[in-house]
């Protein structure tokens, strides 16, 4: 990483100061959005929170037709732009915490509430900046819907101008398998690609005593589940980390019926970009070499999702510094890439930024997983979020 640097005293601790006034605030808007999940793309009462708390300041707010809220602050060439994440999965919340999701099947199981209170956290502390004459340059806050659907509101914000002028761009995602007060970074890849694949298997059906008279869908339907992923490992480069998983195998209604219609449903996910190009045509290929012997036909629905994150070394460099003036040296751990889909890919594919991975466990507590519904935050991480994307975005405008 190529040394730059940071912002002076002064509005780092500016910062730390106004978010520390503001954390139970934080926290309750935390716990609010929490109560109140929405789904991608009706992200409604969470883009009026967001609004209401931050009325009484000079950001330019946008709510954008089809969701999510663009904020503009300050004046200068130079320009930033800080994202959070709106949506909630269709999940059931099983945390029993006095500010469990009180819509039934949908949850913050992925830490966007997090991610939205954080990033308010940064709206306010930069308002400060801004007023103490600190802020060298225009920031801008990128509230994105649907980052839970592919191929992801990113792309949405995009199409709105989000990115015009943008010079870098800067992201947290929670993770519980780091300790609150570290921030995981990586140059390079962060994430992997993933894309949706669902497979409808049409057939003759019939009696289960009869298999040679029908087109045995079922037979044709397992076959599916564990050939697929199987020749993929071996038409792909191993280098390409290439993982098909399914999430959803469905077919018939009775032990004694050989049914006529089934399906399957799952991801596609490689670490790297040049595989990623190939994989939807060789898919495509192979469902239909599997099944052709059982005389089945098959409708293939693949949804190219997102792009790996691959994070810039300089935008990278602007984020360590920001976690070490706001965490110390120690805050600043490396990370690995992984497979999970992120459509942060997607600005990235267009500007240079980073994304760092925001720590969530309690020292010594339960390591828990994202997209299950007993997730459990430790809420001293929202203000961290915050601290940091502020800092990050007063030092790359210094830069």
């Amino acid at each position: 990483m190529s040394e730059r640097p940071g912002p002076p005293d002064e509005p780092t601790h500016l910062i730390n100061t106004v978010v520390e006034k503001y954390a139970d605030q934080l926290v309750a808007l935390r716990r609010d959005l929490h109560a109140h999940p929405e789904l991608a793309w009706v992200e409604t009462r969470t883009s009026d929170r967001i609004f209401e708390s931050l009325v009484d300041t000079d950001w330019v707010l946008t709510r954008l037709r089809g969701g999510g809220v663009i904020g503009e602050l300050g004046s200068g060439e130079r320009l930033i732009a800080l994202r959070a994440d709106l949506d909630a999965l269709p999940v059931e919340d099983l945390t029993k915490d006095p500010w469990s999701s009180t819509v039934p099947g949908v949850a913050h199981a992925c830490g966007h509430d997090v991610h939205t209170a954080g990033l308010v956290g940064a709206a306010l502390a930069l308002n400060e900046v801004r007023a103490g004459g600190l802020l060298h340059g225009r920031v801008r806050l990128l509230f994105q819907p649907a980052e839970e659907i592919m191929p992801g509101g990113a792309l949405h914000l995009m199409q709105a101008g989000a990115l015009d002028d943008v010079h870098q761009i800067f992201g947290l995602h929670c993770d519980p398998t780091l300790d609150v007060g570290q921030v995981g970074l990586r140059e390079g890849a962060l994430t992997g690609a993933a894309d949706s694949l669902h497979v409808r298997l049409g057939g003759k059906g019939g009696h289960t005593s009869r298999p040679h008279l029908t087109e045995d869908l079922t037979f044709a339907l397992g076959k599916l589940v564990t050939e697929l992923p199987a020749i993929l490992s071996r038409r792909l480069d191993p280098r390409a980390g290439a993982s098909l998983v399914w999430g959803m195998v469905q077919a018939g209604a009775a032990a004694n019926v050989i049914p006529s219609r089934g399906q399957l449903a799952g991801t596609v996910r490689m670490l790297d970009a040049v595989a990623w190009a190939d994989a939807e045509h060789l898919v495509r290929t192979l469902v239909g070499q599997i099944v052709a012997p059982y005389g089945v036909s098959a409708e293939v629905t693949y949804q190219r999702g997102v792009p790996p994150v691959v994070n810039d070394p300089d935008a990278t460099t602007v984020l360590v510094g920001a976690v070490e003036r706001m965490l110390g040296v120690q805050g600043h751990v490396s990370t690995t890439q992984s497979l999970g889909g992120e459509d942060f890919g997607w600005y990235l594919d267009r500007i240079p930024g980073s994304m760092a991975r925001l720590g969530t466990r309690t020292p010594g507590g339960q390591t828990y997983d994202l997209h299950q519904g007993n997730l459990r935050i430790d809420e001293r991480a929202t203000g961290i979020a915050a601290r940091v994307l502020a800092d990050a975005a007063v030092a790359a405008l210094t830069a």
